[in-house]
């Protein structure tokens, strides 16, 4: 339990913090501060019981107060951790600003003398003998490890949940197979998982060293576990083994080999491939205008943020495809064109629409209208750009 130490000398006026350092290395220093204040806070407070759990209501204020050497957003960041973490839940809304925490320690409410679960979880782990009186039973077929158990392997082990709960489905199937009988199957898989997570653990160093010593030469190929992550991405089996070669060839010109090769070979092949399919989309080319030619979706936007209609830009691509098509011109981005013929047409028909027009298609100011005018002088017009 946290409490404090009233200092006897006047050279030290604040009460000293005193907190646990088993527990402090295993939830991390802040984080074990801050959970111990907070159990200070809540002795002086009278719990709201809930969902199964004892709920406080805390001036934030107070605890900063109590904390000086943290701002508000320290203690939004710690408070996060420690509910990421499993030990806390919070009620309160999740911003620094807010007067009041609303907090439950992650355990259901104990009756006066009983050991809380995670406590009994704790001595499980220590003590594999069954509770007195409970006979020993086959593992049932739908089992399944108490919250408390996992959040004792986080704590204690540092075992991520999913983790596991990914050994759960072989665990069931070895001993329901084997049929024998226990008192205590939660120890038993608590385990099982420390096993299988000391040689995940083991293999992972064992794969980093044996990538470190591996030669750099022409026939090193990325990890399995590479491979799959940069497939996952989409990236083309083909793309990636015609890079490889180019990847060994700068580090061994640097007469070093990095550590962490396979990730710095994802990184490298993912800004490859990016340039890559960019390019494909974005070609600098020059390309003849195809028959079925469309504007693409950006021209449509960029004329929306112009207001002009995009009915009358659909109106002006047979016309507009009809003129490349027979001038047999190569053009990097036919998109632009297109923009650029659509802008110029619209502010002709705006000019047209606010102005009168005269006899034989003249308006009073000399300019034609747009069906006096061929597309060919349309297009051959630079007067939009003057």
């Amino acid at each position: 339990m946290a409490r404090y130490i009233m200092a006897d000398s006047s050279l030290v006026p604040e009460r000293q913090l005193v907190f646990s350092p088993g527990l402090a290395a295993t939830i991390g220093l802040e984080e074990a501060i801050l959970l111990q204040q907070v159990s200070l806070e809540q002795s002086y407070s009278q719990p709201s019981i809930r969902r199964g759990l004892a709920w406080f209501t805390m001036e934030r204020e107070r605890l900063l107060q109590q904390l000086p050497f943290w701002s508000a957003i320290d203690l939004h960041r710690i408070l996060r951790s420690l509910v990421d973490k499993g030990v806390i839940l919070v009620d309160s809304p999740p911003i620094h600003s807010h007067p009041q925490l609303v907090v439950a320690l992650n355990e259901p409410v104990t009756q006066p003398g009983q050991a809380s679960p995670l406590q009994a979880a704790s001595t499980r782990e220590q003590v594999a003998a069954a509770p007195a009186g409970r006979a020993a039973a086959r593992l049932p077929e739908n089992w399944s490890p108490g919250e408390n158990l996992l959040q004792l392997l986080a704590l204690n082990h540092n075992i991520p949940r999913q983790f596991a709960l990914d050994q759960l489905e072989d665990f069931i199937f070895y001993w329901r197979e084997r049929g024998d009988s226990s008192h205590a199957w939660e120890n038993k898989f608590r385990q099982h998982v420390t096993a299988r997570w000391r040689r995940a653990q083991q293999d992972t160093a064992e794969q980093f060293k044996a990538d470190q010593q591996a030669p750099l030469d022409g026939a090193w190929r990325p990890s399995v576990d590479a491979m799959d992550i940069m497939l996952r991405d989409g990236i083309a089996p083909d793309f990636i083994e015609q890079t490889i070669p180019e990847f060994v060839l700068y580090w061994r010109e640097r007469k070093q080999k990095p550590e962490g090769l396979n990730s710095k070979f994802i990184t490298h092949i993912r800004l490859q491939w990016t340039r890559y399919t960019s390019g494909l989309k974005h070609s600098t080319e020059p390309t003849r205008i195809a028959d079925t030619w469309q504007p693409g979706p950006d021209v449509f936007d960029i004329l929306a943020l112009a207001h002009i209609d995009a009915q009358f830009a659909r109106s002006l691509v047979p016309e507009f495809v009809m003129y490349w098509r027979e001038s047999n011109q190569l053009h990097t981005s036919w998109n632009s064109k297109f923009l650029q013929h659509v802008k110029y047409q619209w502010a002709r028909r705006l000019q047209l629409a606010n102005t009168s027009s005269g006899n034989d298609g003249q308006d009073i100011s000399g300019t034609r209208r747009t069906r006096d005018t061929s597309l060919a002088e349309d297009l051959g017009d630079t007067s939009w750009a003057e």
